[in-house]
């Protein structure tokens, strides 16, 4: 019998987690799925389904989300299976077809025997999607029969379906910012950038984030954190952690310029490093002079003139031991003053 499972790849848990809330969800469908029968629901027809129909095979690499939706005379299962890999799999419409049948399967096995057999009982529709986020593009079938040989021949016969494709990197960016909702702010940050696009798309979509309620904002955080610290090195996630779990609606800006700081920041210390290892492989200069030189640089860049004293107390420490503590301690500087102390605090040991 299917089972609740937590998925493998930390993405998919982004998007369970998202989808789980019946708003988003429902978002989803009346954003990117251009079909009449999208006006007509609602939340209050739509039942989250608690239980995962993939199979043992595929638990390590994907995960799914299930609605019932309830209507009059009808009743529908909408599936969508999370395909969050960089490789496109061919098959999907056979796979999609196994999730079908244990949907079916299941619904049948826990219907009365009596009701089961009446002339008039129905299994639900079910509806499948496929939400995909790779880079490459979905070149799969969309038609279950495409996958069989022959079926042109037997085309009246064969089984056939077709499924919902949500393609993450093929929506046009300026139209999900037209949208302005939680999903398709997400889809736009969710695309293929690096960390410095992603925060002009985030100014850009800073006034729609704003009117957000309490519950979509902290989704739209959690998310945020998610794909801001997949483009991060390890030693910066716990500061974006901390700036983006801080802010409310409101202060959408704020956190926005905190990232973009925090994003520079990085690149001066990339850019001092780079100056260090151009010493360790042996430059002109003397070592003591060329990690001067690379405190300088990055105080000047981190604080611009007013690090000018700093820089001169720099160069009266003459100890490499020294610099190279004085160097690393600088990382976690935040304010001029804190740097003041630590290059205080290394011509003290200088000294000694």
């Amino acid at each position: 019998m299917p089972d609740k499972r937590e998925p493998h790849h930390s993405h998919d848990k982004g998007y369970k987690q998202l989808f789980s809330s019946k708003r988003a969800f429902l978002e989803l469908l009346k954003t990117f799925v251009h079909e009449e029968w999208t006006k007509d629901i609602d939340e209050d027809s739509l039942v989250r389904v608690e239980k995962s129909y993939i199979l043992q095979d595929f638990s390590e690499k994907e995960a799914d989300i299930v609605y019932r939706l309830k209507t009059k005379g009808n009743d529908v299962i909408f599936y969508v299976l999370l395909e969050l890999q960089s490789t496109v799999d061919y098959l999907m419409p056979f796979r999609l077809l196994l999730y079908m049948v244990e949907i079916w399967r299941d619904i049948y096995n826990n219907t009365p025997e009596g009701e089961r057999e009446r002339k008039g009982f129905r299994l639900p529709a079910v509806v499948p999607a496929v939400l995909y986020n790779g880079a490459n593009n979905w070149t799969a079938a969309l038609h279950f029969k495409e996958i069989l040989a022959g079926y042109r021949q037997f085309e009246e016969h064969v089984l056939d379906f077709r499924y919902i494709l949500f393609d993450v990197n093929r929506y046009d960016v300026e139209e999900l910012y037209q949208a302005a909702n939680l999903v398709a702010s997400i889809f736009a940050l969710d695309q293929k950038m690096d960390a410095g696009e992603l925060i002009r798309r985030l100014r850009k979509l800073a006034g729609g984030l704003k009117n957000l309620g309490g519950d979509e904002f902290r989704q739209f955080a959690t998310w945020l954190s998610h794909v801001f610290k997949a483009r991060l090195p390890e030693p910066v996630r716990e500061k974006v952690d901390r700036i983006i779990g801080e802010v409310n609606p409101w202060e959408v800006e704020k956190m926005i310029t905190n990232l973009e700081i925090t994003l520079e920041e990085m690149q001066q210390q990339a850019e001092m490093r780079g100056l260090i290892k151009g010493r360790a492989e042996g430059e002109a200069r003397g070592k003591v002079e060329a990690t001067q030189d690379a405190i300088c640089k990055y105080l000047k860049r981190r604080f611009g003139d007013a690090s000018a004293g700093l820089q001169q107390k720099v160069r009266e420490m003459t100890s490499l031991e020294v610099l190279d503590s004085v160097m690393e301690e600088l990382f976690a500087a935040n304010t001029l003053e804190e740097a003041g102390d630590i290059i205080r605090e290394g011509i003290n040991k200088s000294l000694q």
